[in-house]
């Protein structure tokens, strides 16, 4: 079954400007000028000042883009690289305070870029930027952090405009000692979402879509882009690691989908993540959540994980069927192809659900896993709770090692049989796998054979020469992923720097959008192509 991609895409070229620049100096009435700032002017913070916060992006009549940016930008990384905390002298500083973001947007708020700032909280906080009830929003080559210390930020940006994007930004240092926290969370957006080329380190999530009921009845955030993204976390923050800091945060995932459709994460490296709090491990999770229990419309339908580096984490994917908790919608169609894994398997002291590659539980519907080279120790398990199979499994084309497995089964074969019934399972490669255990053309073969030249010692996954199964997936392409395609995709995802930026896989289109305010009796209403995306007080 075909899995849709995101049908429309934020447009995140950098606008003009021709109106009036409002230059706010060390000291200046930052809020009063965001006040009276007219679309298509200019907000100019003195780069190197420090702004107390809270500010307000505040709704405003018109369609033109209000830029608020450093009066240091032509001295930053020019649009389509990622800025660091090197370029922070460079930039004015937005300071938060305990109890309160330290920017936020008024509901109605619409068609801000906000670019080149330092935003950073100046005491622990729950949430330090906040962007519900807008439209038209975008963070460009931004530094978003944490405090340092022992205090911590639970939620680094709220990124619930309906339209909003994340370009060249970086984003680090959001940890919790009691809650998992957060860089990027997206609960109250209808889509869509782009999030491309940053550098985003959380202890609990780089990002998440859900987590919180939407406030909004059947709000499911769609036409996801997640690209070329650098997904980490400090081994500091690993208890017993020789460089533990001391401070025991909440280490959950590096990627959660809760509630979202139509999403694409593609050409991202995502790392470095271990068993530390209830979860075991998996840096990708893709779980439909009716998370305190009056969301039961949350699904997770129609995601493309392509062209990315897994790498460094203690296992792999763990997928969710439907909510074991609440009421939820499923999870359906997903597609998993041409991904590098390796070291799964790893801080295996730590204990999870060690070198397990995909973990799939309770009615994971239609999900396909193709053209993928990935060493841990179990390439698929079947966690069984309820007992609900997982219909319409494709497993084509891979490379991996070890054995399919599920809870209570004792072979592969009865573990393919109930867990997956009816599955397409062919032209993979299981080294150490249990022979004659699997369906006709699939190979196993001792765990020592040299599939791959990284087998030698070096970095290279590309087949060995002479391999036998070059040409030989379902295809007529080789077994395994496409390697070229993955690093080419990924070569410029640590150093934030493309030397061309891949482009949009087909289906995805520039949309117009028609965007429509009114006020009535104090009440904003916020329509997207006549469709109601917020409804409330100012």
């Amino acid at each position: 079954m075909a899995v849709a991609l995101p049908q429309v895409t934020v447009d995140t070229t950098y606008p003009g400007a021709t109106g009036t620049v409002h230059a706010v100096t060390a000291g200046g009435d930052l809020q009063g000028t965001l006040n009276s700032a007219q679309p298509g002017d200019i907000v100019s913070l003195a780069a190197g000042a420090t702004f107390q916060g809270p500010f307000t992006l505040p709704a405003k009549s018109g369609t033109g883009w209000v830029l608020v940016v450093s009066s240091a930008v032509p001295s930053l990384p020019s649009p389509g690289s990622r800025v660091r905390p090197g370029n922070a002298s460079l930039m004015p500083k937005i300071v938060g305070p305990q109890n309160a973001p330290a920017l936020q947007a008024a509901g109605g708020a619409h068609h801000y870029r906000l670019v080149g700032l330092e935003i950073s909280p100046a005491a622990p906080q729950h949430t330090l930027i906040e962007l519900g009830g807008a439209s038209h929003i975008v963070v460009d080559r931004c530094y978003i952090h944490g405090q340092s210390g022992q205090g911590g930020t639970l939620w680094g940006l709220r990124a619930d405009a309906a339209w909003m994007g994340i370009v060249d930004s970086y984003l680090e240092n959001f940890r919790d000692t009691v809650n998992e926290a957060t860089a990027i969370k997206v609960v109250d957006s209808p889509g869509p979402v782009k999030i491309q080329n940053c550098f985003i380190e959380a202890a609990g999530q780089s990002v998440m879509f859900g987590g919180q009921d939407p406030s909004t009845a059947g709000l499911v955030t769609q036409d996801i882009e997640i690209r070329g993204n650098w997904m980490t976390k400090r081994l500091s923050w690993q208890i017993g690691f020789p460089t533990y800091a001391g401070i025991p945060v909440i280490v959950k995932n590096v990627f959660e989908l809760k509630n979202a459709r139509r999403a694409l994460i593609d050409s991202n490296i995502l790392e470095n993540n271990w068993r530390q709090a209830d979860q075991d491990g998996f840096a990708v999770v893709f779980t439909p959540r009716n998370q305190t229990g009056g969301a039961p419309w949350a699904t997770v339908q129609d995601v493309t994980f392509s062209r990315n580096i897994v790498r460094h984490s203690t296992a792999g994917f763990h997928m969710l069927g439907t909510d074991y908790t609440n009421p939820s919608g499923p999870l359906a169609r997903v597609l998993v192809q041409n991904n590098l894994l390796y070291d799964i398997g790893a801080f295996a002291s730590n204990g999870g659900s060690v070198g397990t590659v995909i973990q799939m539980r309770d009615g994971v519907q239609n999900a396909t896993i193709d053209h993928n080279t990935a060493f841990g120790g179990t390439p698929l398990h079947a966690q069984v709770v309820n007992g609900t199979p997982n219909p319409g499994l494709v497993f084509t084309n891979n490379i991996s090692a070890g054995n399919v497995t599920a809870d209570g089964a004792g072979d592969p074969a009865s573990a393919l049989a109930r867990s997956w019934p009816g599955a397409t399972f062919t032209k993979n490669v299981l080294l150490d796998g249990t022979a004659n255990a699997y369906p006709a053309g699939n190979w196993t073969v001792p765990g020592t054979t040299p599939i791959v030249n990284a087998f030698s010692g070096g970095s290279d996954y590309h087949l060995v020469p002479g391999s036998p199964y070059k040409a030989a997936g379902t295809d007529g392409l080789d077994v395994g992923a496409n390697i070229d395609a993955v690093m080419a995709a990924t070569a410029n995802v640590v150093s934030g720097v493309p030397s061309s930026p891949p482009p949009p896989p087909p289906g995805i289109v520039t949309p117009t959008w028609t965007v429509d305010f009114t006020a009535t009796g104090g009440t904003i209403t916020v329509m997207k192509n006549g469709v109601i995306v917020y409804s409330g007080g100012s």
